[in-house]
């Protein structure tokens, strides 16, 4: 298995977080990795997000798990499992703030062979965190 992370401690309450973490439509305007989003995030929605990891080309990701305010999952791969990206995302309360903590691992029988060309995505990752944070903290 191979995974990225990131995780960050917003001060704001869980909503807040959630209402922002949801809007797939402006993650333009606070994450700086992502250059483009199609879709609405809503529970069995499919979207696709494009970075700037790869320029031009769309990551269709599935909706598969959605507790508003609390874990959100998006998945994305091959047919019959052969390779599978699983991006997780957890809201925790603690306080009046909240603790966001993202992590993508990637799986199935052909990881050997894709895995080599996964890029770091870590500071993809932390860039999202960040940009979260900084998003929502600016009320």
């Amino acid at each position: 298995m191979k995974h990225f992370e990131s995780s960050a401690e917003i001060n704001a309450p869980v909503d807040d977080v959630w209402a922002v973490l949801t809007n797939g439509a402006h993650y333009t305007s606070w994450d700086s990795g992502v250059t483009q989003f199609e879709g609405a995030i809503a529970p069995g929605n499919s979207i696709k997000v494009y970075s700037e990891v790869a320029p031009g080309r769309a990551f269709p990701v599935k909706i598969v798990e959605f507790d508003a305010g609390k874990r959100m999952v998006w998945e994305s791969g091959m047919p019959l499992g052969l390779f599978k990206g699983r991006r997780t995302f957890t809201l925790t309360p603690t306080g009046a703030a909240t603790r966001f903590h993202m992590r993508e691992e990637f799986t199935g029988p052909l990881l050997p062979l894709i895995g080599r060309t996964i890029p770091d995505l870590q500071p993809t990752f932390d860039k999202f965190a960040n940009g979260l944070k900084a998003r929502v903290e600016a009320g």
